[in-house]
């Protein structure tokens, strides 16, 4: 499984002159081949690397690895599309590999290439960072972030082996709750609704006010919410797939892509709406359970806030509110949030049912 390990470099001003230049000078070099391949339609890696690789080389007084990586990462570009000509930004990232970025996990340091010279500098990392370095393998990419410089590097983490479950969790999407499981726990979005309101506001205020003050604190603020918003969606995932591991349960969840484009709001609520970081969740979910070896099922959720989880009557009248469920059939009452969970891990029993008779 591929994961990214980021570690912040704790560079001295020496260090980041150097950095600093090595990115600049690197994303101008990658602006000229962009600019020589969208003249002549050249867009294919190896024909760009065999016209340009020694004149970057002499023009940018880069090394000949690092012209490689740039070449690469502007071919890379364009095979996203070749209508338009790609500009890279002077600080973009810039891609390092092994020939030019060397670990040294034992000492927290890494030896990396810069037009300066190749330089030591050392890194600060937790210990899961560096648990996952151990199996770093390929490219990582050098960042500049609010004034810092960080390493991407990808690693290839090794997956546990999946149990045979015994039950399985059902795990609903919401916005007043996160998430709710079938298992009885539910994860409240109230504190994150209020503080994306409250940033709204305040972002509102300041870009009215626009005096440099104000200007400055914006710049200040601007991840703050998602930084946030991420931390919870961490702290959820590991609760759950810790609950799914312990009682030996398969986590079911619901397959919410194009959910943005089918769900109408009002205009009040579109930008908490949009704000809904369920991807996100479903990320970090998706990866501890396959780190953890817990089994993961991904079913339909038509209609799982409709139907009831004791009879299975599906209709509309049976969801009475947001929070509030109650079916016309046979009576059974539950929160709306807790009867969906269960439906779907109903249906990811069914699914498993399903695929095992239809291999035997």
């Amino acid at each position: 499984m591929k994961l990214i390990a980021q570690v912040k470099l704790n560079t001295n001003s020496e260090q980041f002159s150097a950095l600093l230049l090595t990115l600049e000078t690197s994303n101008d070099a990658a602006n000229f081949i962009s600019e020589f391949a969208w003249d002549n339609k050249i867009f294919r890696q190896y024909d760009i690397h065999k016209s340009q690789y020694y004149i970057i080389r002499q023009r940018f007084n880069l090394s000949a690895q690092v012209v490689v990586r740039v070449i690469a990462k502007v071919a890379d570009a364009y095979k996203m599309g070749v209508n338009r000509k790609c500009v890279f930004v002077r600080h973009g990232a810039i891609p390092f590999d092994p020939r030019i970025l060397s670990w040294k996990l034992d000492k927290k340091n890494i030896s990396i290439w810069t037009v300066s010279g190749r330089i030591k500098i050392p890194f600060l990392a937790g210990v899961k960072q560096i648990d996952m370095l151990n199996s770093l393998q390929g490219e990582a990419d050098l960042i500049f972030r609010d004034g810092a410089f960080y390493i991407h590097q990808y690693c290839n983490v090794v997956e546990s082996e999946e149990f045979i479950p015994d039950g399985f969790m059902g795990v609903d999407f919401g916005i007043v709750e996160i998430a709710s499981t079938s298992s009885g726990k539910s994860y409240s979005g109230k504190e994150l609704t209020g503080r994306r309101i409250r940033n709204v506001k305040l972002r509102r205020k300041l870009q009215k006010k626009g005096t440099k003050s104000a200007k400055r604190l914006l710049k200040h603020r601007r991840h703050k919410e998602s930084r946030f918003s991420k931390d919870v969606n961490h702290c959820i995932s590991k609760h759950i797939v810790a609950d799914a591991e312990r009682t030996n349960q398969a986590i079911v969840l619901e397959d919410l892509n194009g959910i943005r484009e089918r769900v109408r709001v009002r205009r009040n609520q579109r930008y908490i709406h949009a704000s809904w970081a369920f991807q996100e969740l479903k990320h970090f979910i998706t990866y501890k359970a396959k780190r953890s070896g817990v089994p993961l099922i991904i079913v339909d959720p038509r209609n799982s806030s409709r139907e009831c989880s004791v009879c299975h009557c599906i209709d509309k009248r049976n969801r009475k509110s947001q929070s509030v469920f109650s079916c016309i059939s046979c009576g059974h009452s539950a929160n709306a949030d807790a009867n969906a969970s269960l439906n779907l891990s109903y249906r990811g029993r069914l699914a498993v049912n399903q695929a095992i008779a239809v291999s035997a």
